[in-house]
């Protein structure tokens, strides 16, 4: 057994890279707006190791919105074809400029255009309204690099709970549970 949720994660992730056939970065972002009341979503991980667990998103979302108000969050990755799901909760921080906007220049060219021309989360009055900004978005950067909006962002994850479940016969599961205490972890099992 591990002592290193981090090592754990990075080895079962990169078996998720390998053999789940449909988005083995694709994860659960759980959060809570200022009055507790919750929601969740698919996102992508782009970046894990000690620090945390990195998603990008329009700060001016609703997510965004639910991280200001209240700075806590949780993620469930579940790869089904390897019958694994990992749990995490932990306070959120938001990357550095320079970290976001270094994977900002990383992203297609399209996707760049569409972080600028999508109001993420709020009301479309119909698809067209949509594929006329980004044409016009086209327009404006035609031949120039596109630079990162100032309202799309990081968010890091810093887990303080990290749980590792893998399917067993009966439903009699092993659900392996790291805590943080202080700069350590602390591990145990839970029943299934």
């Amino acid at each position: 057994m591990s002592a290193d949720p981090f090592a754990l994660f990075a080895q079962w992730y990169a078996e998720a890279r390998a053999g789940e056939p449909n988005d083995p970065d694709a994860m659960a972002v759980a959060t809570a707006d200022g009055r507790g009341r919750p929601s969740v979503r698919m996102c992508l991980l782009k970046a894990h190791g000690a620090q945390g667990f990195t998603f990008y998103t329009n700060a001016e979302s609703r997510k965004g919105g639910e991280l200001a108000a209240n700075p806590n969050a949780a993620l469930l990755f579940h790869w089904k074809s390897l019958r694994r799901q990992v749990r995490i909760e932990g306070m959120v921080e938001a990357v550095p400029a320079e970290e976001a906007d270094a994977y900002f220049k990383s992203r297609p060219r399209d996707a760049q255009i569409g972080a600028w021309a999508s109001d993420q989360s709020r009301p479309l009055e119909n698809r067209s309204a949509l594929e006329a900004r980004i044409a016009e978005l086209s327009r404006e950067y035609d031949g120039k690099p596109v630079p990162r909006p100032p309202h799309w962002n990081g968010y890091r994850i810093v887990p303080s709970i990290m749980e590792f479940w893998s399917d067993r016969p009966f439903r009699l599961h092993e659900r392996r549970l790291f805590t943080r205490v202080g700069a350590s972890w602390s591990e145990g099992l839970l029943y299934p």
